[in-house]
């Protein structure tokens, strides 16, 4: 039954590798998907997060958290 409270977390952060902006499940291995700016990122996110009842953490360049939304 606590599996019904888990929300879903999807994690906003700027890779590395490329500079693109990657939208991934909290403790994901991969990304769900990449965009060029942070906006497209958080706009994805936000839609997943709103049809599935998740949450979002926005994460700043350096990868502290800027905003957490619930």
């Amino acid at each position: 039954m606590a599996e019904d409270n888990k929300k879903k977390i999807y994690h906003i952060s700027k890779r590395k590798e490329d500079g693109k902006w990657q939208v991934k499940f909290a403790n994901g291995e991969r990304a769900l998907k990449l965009f060029d700016t942070q906006a497209e990122a958080i706009d994805f996110a936000k839609e997943k997060a709103k049809n599935q009842d998740g949450a979002i953490s926005i994460h700043k360049v350096d990868g502290k958290i800027r905003k957490q939304k619930y």
